[in-house]
């Protein structure tokens, strides 16, 4: 699934849904008591007011090329949650708004995909397309919610993490925070995060298309 219209499809459904999930960020801040997003203007689906030259376009297109399982990230969605009206809960739902917001357009996609499958055997066809576009949807979003969900440090699931765990703990969480991105480059370059995301895309399909 490496021909142009394949990634050309699945760049287009990272770029649209890296949008709804920093702006879901944005917009449960702002419900939080948290307007930075909002003033500068970052509540927006135009993925260009949050593309990131190298998580939006280089790193997907590169695992679109090789047949990996496509994601990648955006320019994060600014908040300030001292400014909420309970900091710590606002944590807890702002990180978990964009993982969320990922598994519900999954959804949505997936009641387009289910009636239209058969159009995937139809080659190039409007309906294969619509039925390509939505299957991407799925198993893109799939992807991004299972990898934000990861309780480390930048991830949403870290966030997560910290806004359910008790107070006394956040002197280890401090510490695991100096070394998320090296266990993100870690699971990176030994191939983890494709085992962890690889299986997951592998239920979808059999799922959705019986395979």
């Amino acid at each position: 699934m490496n021909d142009p219209l394949s990634i050309g499809l699945q760049i287009a459904v990272l770029l649209f849904s890296v949008a709804v999930h920093e702006s879901a960020h944005g917009w449960v801040a702002w419900r939080c008591g948290d307007p930075t997003a909002h003033d500068l203007g970052r509540i927006t689906l135009n993925p260009l007011r949050h593309i990131d030259p190298v998580g939006s376009l280089l790193v997907p297109g590169l695992l679109a090329l090789s047949g990996a399982p496509v994601f990648g990230w955006a320019r994060p969605v600014p908040v300030d949650l001292s400014r909420a009206r309970d900091p710590r809960r606002a944590l807890l739902l702002v990180s978990a708004a964009g993982p969320l917001s990922n598994f519900l357009l999954a959804g949505l996609a997936a009641l387009i995909v289910v009636p239209l499958r058969g159009a995937l055997q139809t080659e190039g066809s409007v309906a294969e397309a619509v039925a390509l576009g939505a299957l991407y949807a799925v198993l893109v979003n799939v992807s991004l919610a299972l990898f934000n969900l990861l309780p480390i440090p930048p991830l949403d699931g870290f966030g997560v993490l910290a806004g359910l765990l008790p107070r006394s703990a956040l002197g280890t969480l401090a510490l695991l925070r100096r070394f998320g991105m090296v266990i993100l480059l870690g699971l990176l370059l030994t191939g983890s995060l494709d085992a962890i995301l690889r299986p997951a895309q592998q239920f979808v399909l059999r799922i959705l298309l019986g395979r």
